[in-house]
């Protein structure tokens, strides 16, 4: 997968302050103040839309990102990498520098607000949740409103994918993280040593499930990304396999 160019100023984004976290979006005709609010901290490394859940325990830290709905497309867009870099506010961005952030959560949206005065992460809006630890590292966290370039990237990744298997009986639910390359799965199969490849459905974000009899056999997975990359990895659980059990197995170049 090539990277994509960098989007034109007619879709350049805007950041708003905010107390853990920064929000990306497309910039209106006219700049807008800054805008705060009392969040944990935490947030900004646990839990999310995607179903990570520790997004410390799965490799991605903070240098991550909520996509509002525009973007997050009913969770397919999980795990993908955007690289982010300040233009423009030259008194506050970092020159040379950028960050790539991976799609770990979705940016609600507020239809009670226009998406232009307010709802921001309304569609057809393009914003991202940022945590600061992040965006200070392209520019000054009191910029405020302030205009980036983002574009798609190759994800790069420490290790295997991680398959972590959960449910109970036939019920089968497995998350996938750590995936490198496009890092945005479209397709799962799983296959039990004992039969063929079966195909999964997405519950949400990077979670799949299925409803088969798969206990006492060795499960092996074949995934596809969004740029049409089919991975397989055999026996990635072994025969004695349990739920709650993050098992990892091959990658994706990148």
């Amino acid at each position: 997968m090539m990277r994509a160019a960098w989007s034109d100023l007619n879709h350049v984004l805007q950041l708003v302050v905010m107390w853990s976290a920064l929000i990306i979006g497309p910039c209106a005709a006219h700049q807008r103040p800054s805008s705060y609010f009392a969040a944990d901290p935490q947030d900004s490394v646990a839990g999310g839309a995607c179903g990570y859940g520790d997004l410390g325990r799965r490799g991605y830290g903070m240098a991550t990102a909520g996509l509002s709905e525009g973007l997050f497309a009913r969770g397919a867009a999980c795990g993908g990498c955007y690289e982010v870099r300040c233009v423009q506010e030259l008194r506050y961005c970092l020159p040379g520098t950028s960050i790539v952030v991976t799609a770990t959560n979705f940016c609600a949206p507020n239809y009670g607000l226009p998406a232009d005065a307010g709802g921001i992460c309304n569609p057809p809006n393009h914003h991202f949740l940022i945590p600061i630890q992040a965006f200070e590292k392209i520019a000054l966290w009191k910029a405020g409103v302030m205009p980036v370039q983002y574009r798609r990237v190759k994800c790069v990744r420490e290790g295997g994918v991680g398959f972590t298997i959960d449910g109970r009986g036939f019920f089968i639910t497995v998350l996938i993280s750590n995936v490198a390359g496009a890092g945005d799965v479209t397709a799962v199969k799983i296959k039990g040593s004992n039969i063929g490849w079966l195909s999964m459905g997405r519950i949400w974000g990077q979670n799949w499930h299925i409803s088969a009899d798969l206990k006492g056999q060795a499960l092996s997975f074949e995934l596809t990304t969004s740029d049409s990359v089919t991975l397989t990895s055999f026996n990635v659980a072994p025969k004695d396999w349990s739920f709650g059990q993050t098992y990892a197995g091959k990658q994706f170049s990148f």
